[in-house]
């Protein structure tokens, strides 16, 4: 499966928790039970932005190496690294 579209279908599938979530309040359900689901998507969410920073990584900062333009983008990586990781 392509990179990208494996990308789009995880976050349709969080997109799909995320409403799910909502119905949840709305029906008035159990705290924990909401919880647990916000707690998934969490955890959904940061597998879909460590697959795009694996992306970025093999992609655009292998290619800037190769290019001897290294340290622009191994300081770019930083940068979404330290954003990413709050």
């Amino acid at each position: 499966m392509d990179s990208n579209k494996e990308l789009i279908s995880r976050l349709k599938k969080i997109e799909g928790q995320i409403r799910g979530i909502q119905k949840m309040m709305e029906d008035g359900r159990y705290c924990v039970d909401i919880l647990t689901q916000i707690a998934a998507v969490r955890s959904a969410i940061t597998k879909v932005g460590i697959l795009v920073l694996e992306k970025h990584t093999k992609g655009c900062v292998s290619e800037a190496i190769k290019n001897e333009e290294q340290e622009e983008k191994i300081a770019e990586l930083m940068q979404v690294l330290s954003k990413f990781l709050k």
